[in-house]
């Protein structure tokens, strides 16, 4: 939790962007996994904590623009949260500590917004995704779970995401804490992977790091062999000899700051020189992108350009042919990279995704429909202010392979004869975590292994030890 006067600050800010109504803000509710006292961990909304800051279920804010006033609607502590979570700071002191001296219980926030709805009042608020918050927003408006965000506000989302885009120093101080413990978890599993393990031990050792640092995950770890599969939640595979182990991975504050990363780990503590040949193709492509990071170019043209690099490196092992220009332009390329360079990252590992790419990627410019650029979730210009994640990846997929082989598809840029010795090789992606400066681009938190060399280098060392 931050100062009181950060939140009142963030309130205010968001307070001037309109005239009148109300702006509702949705905290979290706990999820039954499989019945009702068997929770999924509470994570808070993250516009919630931003606005907010209480970390607690069962919360709604109000910013009342007309009369000037601002709510949390929640119920107090009871006797019985005492008798099962234990002493806890009262409610209404959380809210004082955010700025907040106006609480009421939840039982009355339906008549509220009732109320300026009665009077022909807007009230805003950001698409929902928690099913419960749906149906108790959704009988406030008078509709179905199913049809509540319709009357979600378009206007709002571009407010939040124009104030939380730009991070303040503070905000940076704490994802680089993130990132630092980030770090840990995969310096953890490059020590320590080795022929014969399964691929959930190495999943554990990233979780045993994250929880030793009281954090949560991210997200999902993907820790898999086979790297071509894009979001490979799956660790049942045993690591052999000559495997490639891609690791992506990042730790969550309790305050919701997260960080991210992509590493791609040699199993028998050196890359052989196929692997290293294509490894170095990606470093490259990292290392361009973060050549170009500054103010004032567009994200699409980073990725772009981090695209030709893996065009030129494919085209030196013959496996492309033809102008790089023009392989760039048609996106042959996409074959090896059908996803984009990065997203924004803060509050959420993919900051504010619920809002829509469009919004929070593009400040309402449409997306490409090609394929592979279409899945970039980053494509506007850059401002001081903004953390991003950079993650080019090289894949070999074969399925996608076949497909576009059998179909004819760009026989004049692709030698498939070629690319099917590289059937078998899977996939790498190498990412890390941006914040854009008047000056350029820096990479948060502590030196990490990068270069093929760095990553062999901190593996014979943990062999030695």
């Amino acid at each position: 939790m931050f100062s009181r006067d950060t939140y009142e600050k963030r309130r205010m800010a968001l307070k001037q962007e309109f005239e009148k109504g109300l702006i509702l803000i949705c905290g979290n509710t706990l999820l039954p996994m499989n019945f009702k006292d068997n929770n999924f961990r509470f994570i808070q909304d993250s516009t919630f904590l931003y606005y907010f800051g209480l970390n607690r279920e069962n919360l709604f804010g109000i910013i009342d623009i007309d009369n000037d006033e601002e709510y949390i609607f929640g119920d107090e502590i009871t006797m019985e949260d005492v008798i099962w979570m234990g002493p806890q700071e009262k409610l209404k002191d959380q809210c004082e500590e955010v700025g907040i001296e106006n609480l009421r219980p939840l039982s009355y926030l339906s008549n509220y917004i009732q109320a300026t709805l009665d009077k022909r009042l807007p009230v805003r608020f950001v698409p929902i995704y928690n099913p419960s918050i749906k149906i108790e927003i959704g009988e406030c408006f008078g509709v179905t779970a199913k049809t509540i965000n319709i009357y979600a506000s378009e206007e709002l989302c571009y407010a939040v995401a124009k104030q939380r885009n730009l991070k303040s120093p503070e905000e940076v101080k704490e994802i680089e804490k993130a990132v630092n413990i980030t770090r840990k978890m995969h310096l953890e599993a490059m020590r320590k992977v080795k022929p014969g393990m399964k691929e959930y031990e190495v999943a554990a050792l990233l979780e045993n790091i994250a929880k030793s640092k009281n954090c949560l995950l991210s997200f999902p770890s993907i820790c898999t062999k086979n790297g071509q599969i894009l979001h490979n939640n799956s660790y049942e595979n045993t690591l052999r000899e000559g495997d490639l182990l891609l690791i992506d991975a990042g730790a969550r504050l309790n305050n919701g700051y997260c960080g991210d990363m992509t590493t791609t780990i040699p199993v028998s503590g050196k890359f052989n020189e196929r692997q290293k040949e294509v490894y170095n193709i990606l470093i490259k492509m990292f290392n361009r992108a973060e050549e170009l990071i500054a103010p004032g170019i567009t994200y699409k043209e980073v990725h772009l350009e981090v695209s030709r690099v893996l065009a030129k490196g494919l085209k030196d092992m013959k496996i492309l042919k033809g102008a790089v220009d023009e392989i760039v332009l048609k996106g042959v390329h996409a074959l090896f990279m059908p996803h984009g360079l990065g997203h924004m990252m803060g509050l959420d590992v993919h900051d504010m995704e619920n809002f829509g790419e469009v919004i929070v990627g593009y400040n309402g410019q449409a997306k490409s429909e090609q394929f592979g650029l279409s899945s970039l979730r980053l494509g506007r210009e850059l401002e001081d202010g903004f953390v991003f994640t950079v993650e080019p990846g090289i894949y070999f997929i074969p399925e996608l392979i076949k497909k576009w082989r059998n179909e004819n598809k760009f026989l004049e840029n692709i030698n498939y004869l070629e690319l099917e010795k590289y059937m078998d090789f899977g996939g790498m992606r190498y990412e890390g975590d941006f914040l854009v400066t008047k000056n350029g681009g820096i990479r948060l938190g502590e030196t990490m292994p990068k270069s093929a060399e760095e990553i062999e280098q901190e593996r014979e060392e943990a062999f030695n030890n």
